[in-house]
């Protein structure tokens, strides 16, 4: 008997979406029995329930345990997941950056993917710069392989048609932002030099072996091979790749040497080929001066030919000599001229090295010199030999673990940023033993790692005393410490790395029963590395920091609780009396605010009132200075002057001095009705009384205004 079984789907949360669906009927050899199709149907949905409840308690634990405290670091970070950035530098993806906005690619040089490509295209240049010259004089060497060598080229020539599409569009630094924009990369890099180079070392000149003859059988100097010299104007590229391995290796001065060796052997391998061809060219064994490719009736091989051409090569650029001399003039002009630059190479490279051997034991010159120093003190002060065996171990244990670098003076060339970043990384094992400082804020932590001094301490020497006054707190990064009595012979406990000791005693806590003095005697068993952070650094860095400060002391006041040091009614005393004198310093601060914005307020509108006064009396001065023709003829004529009487007279003109002169009228109402204003009557002038008036009027006017 066949059924149906009901299909029954379950979203990611469990919960049915589908309803019962009636199946088709399958044939005979799957055909399942009822009981069978019940017990299917019944697991299927126990299964989609376990599957639900399990995604919902996993969801539930994510969000209570949140996973490991891992907020230490992050507190530092930028905003971004450093750890996937780093993972990403590394490999093809980061080489290729694809724009989504346009699907173009753009290439940023700052990966390794990048730095990569470019080692792989200065594989390809140096193969051109060996072989194309070898083979181009060395027949033998060309018809040895044909096959090999024509696969070989044509790969090196894929390549450089890869690296002219990667070059293209490089990304490049403009305004200090790294440019995307796939066009302007394009419109960049035609427009360069570079684009130029690449086309003509692409350049299809193998079309001239139809010319010069097939490259697979060549029994003459030079070969067919030599039309692909233009290979060779890649160089800038292998040179970017030489510059960025020199840039990231840990190693500089070794990769110098053995970059200049590599030049060194170049060169060498040139000038041997050049010596093959005069020698093909004045006739093999014709003197002695030139190669000899028989010898006792055999040809000679290959390898002997290369090998002879090289060491003539070396020992002529080496200026060394015993080679045989030349005979006739050709060679003798060749060997001056080899000379001439053999003596510029030989000084050139033998420079450089110096210097960058002189440059790989700097350091050790400049360790030595302060331990000579020293010495030559002890010596003059008559420092006991006990003493002065101690301070010369002491310097040999910093020699030989590394630590005779100064790093302040190697950190001052970085941004204070990237020295924080720096002492972060190298500090946070350090930072996480001390309990007093996992809450703090971010940049408090960064001003502290800033500050922590490493101090080494010799066996025997003591770190601190019972009873001295605790000016530094101590983290010790490797070594045994030792906390003895006071005659040294009984050890209490012993200190390892991550234990921190000092650190209640510079936070000046008040009710402090040890009065912030050491509690016991530390003692370094061997020779110890100990991180030290000053009180004053501390407190200097806590002036930016209140709410640091404040987490500060709540943590050494709960240590010292713990511990049954601290005295809770002083603490508690001097905590109410910073408080009023916090309530009072803020209340002066924000009466002094009020004051300031109130005194540059008035300093402001007092400004502006000058500025209008100066205008209008320098206007006034202007205006004073034009003749006014209607006065003088009322003075000549003996006529009068009338000014209106009403104050609140508008006048149209702007001129400060434009005094209305009225004519004399036989009816005192057609005045009336004429002006609208009552006017006094007519009184004679003279010019005297009409200067004073005039001046009377205009100061009149000018107090109006600024009274409105």
């Amino acid at each position: 008997m066949s059924v149906t079984v009901p299909l029954v789907t379950f979203d990611p949360s469990g919960e049915k979406q589908g309803s019962k669906t009636r199946m088709k009927m399958a044939n005979e050899k799957t055909n399942f029995h009822e009981s069978d199709a019940v017990h299917l149907a019944s697991f299927t949905q126990r299964m989609g329930r376990w599957i639900h409840r399990f995604r919902r308690t996993r969801q539930m634990m994510s969000d209570v345990h949140p996973g490991p405290d891992a907020g230490f670091l992050e507190r530092f970070a930028s905003g971004e997941d450093h750890h996937s950035e780093r993972q990403s530098d590394v490999g093809w993806k980061a080489f290729l950056c694809r724009q989504h906005c346009c699907g173009q690619l753009v290439v940023d040089t700052t990966q390794k993917g990048h730095y990569k490509w470019l080692g792989i295209v200065s594989i390809a240049i140096m193969y051109n710069y060996i072989f194309i010259v070898g083979r181009t004089v060395f027949w033998d060497m060309q018809n040895l392989c044909p096959i090999v060598w024509l696969v070989l080229d044509y790969t090196c020539d894929l390549i450089y048609v890869f690296d002219m599409a990667v070059h293209a569009h490089e990304g490049y630094l403009e305004q200090g932002l790294m440019v995307t924009d796939p066009d302007k990369l394009r419109r960049h890099y035609w427009q360069s030099w570079d684009s130029k180079i690449d086309i003509f070392s692409l350049l299809p000149t193998d079309l001239l072996y139809l010319v010069w003859g097939s490259p697979t059988e060549c029994i003459h100097v030079p070969c067919g091979v030599v039309v692909r010299m233009n290979r060779l104007f890649r160089l800038s590229r292998m040179m970017a790749f030489f510059d960025k391995t020199e840039n990231q290796t840990n190693f500089p001065n070794a990769f110098r040497i053995t970059k200049v060796m590599i030049y060194l052997l170049v060169i060498i391998h040139w000038n041997g080929c050049i010596y093959f061809a005069i020698s093909n060219a004045i006739g093999f064994g014709s003197d002695g001066w030139v190669v000899t490719l028989v010898e006792n009736g055999a040809n000679l091989s290959l390898t002997y030919q290369y090998i002879f051409t090289f060491y003539w090569s070396t020992l002529t650029l080496t200026t060394i000599g015993e080679t045989p001399p030349p005979e006739i003039e050709v060679e003798f002009v060749f060997v001056i001229v080899e000379y001439m630059i053999g003596i510029l190479i030989f000084a050139t490279i033998v420079g450089n090295i110096g210097s960058m051997i002189t440059n790989m034991n700097a350091s050790r010159t400049e360790f030595q010199t302060r331990m000579d120093a020293v010495k030559q003190y002890m010596v003059f002060r008559k420092v006991s030999k006990e003493l002065e065996e101690r301070v010369i171990q002491w310097f040999d244990y910093m020699w030989s673990n590394k630590q005779s670098l100064d790093e302040g003076r190697v950190m001052d060339t970085l941004p204070d940023k990237l020295k924080a970043e720096i002492a972060i990384h190298v500090h946070l094992d350090t930072l996480k033993q001390v309990k007093i400082f996992q809450d703090c804020e971010p940049g408090l932590l960064a001003e502290l790692v800033l500050k922590l001094q490493l101090q080494v301490f010799s066996p025997g020497d003591y770190i601190c005393r019972k009873g001295d006054v605790g000016k530094e707190m101590y983290i010790v990064k490797r070594g045994k410490l030792s906390v003895c009595s006071d005659d040294g012979k009984t050890v209490f406990v012993t200190l390892g790395a991550g234990s921190v000791f000092g650190e209640v005693s510079i936070l000046n806590i008040a009710g402090n029963k040890t009065g912030n003095r050491r509690t016991a005697n530390v003692r370094s068993v061997g020779y110890s590395d100990l991180f030290c952070l000053s009180k004053s650094d501390l407190w200097n860095a806590l002036q930016e920091y209140p709410e640091g400060r404040k987490t500060l002391l709540e943590r050494g006041r709960q240590l010292l609780l713990k511990d049954g040091l601290l005295d809770e009614e002083v603490n508690r005393r001097h905590q109410d009396e910073c408080d009023s004198a916090k309530d009072r310093i803020d209340k002066l601060e924000m009466a002094l605010d009020t004051l300031q914005t109130r005194f540059a307020r008035l300093l402001a509108e007092y400004t502006s009132s000058q500025q209008t006064i100066k205008q209008r009396i320098s206007k006034v001065e202007q205006q004073s200075q034009q003749p006014f023709p209607e006065i003088d003829a009322i003075v000549e004529n003996n006529s009068a002057v009338t000014i209106p009487s009403s104050p609140n007279l508008k006048r149209k003109s702007s001129n400060l001095l434009d005094v209305p002169v009225r004519k004399p009228s036989t009816s005192r109402s057609d005045d009336v009705a004429g002006d609208e204003v009552p006017h006094v009557p007519p009184v004679p002038f003279t010019e005297n009384k009409i200067n004073a008036d005039v001046s009377t009027l205009n100061l009149n006017r000018i107090e109006s205004e600024n009274h409105q």
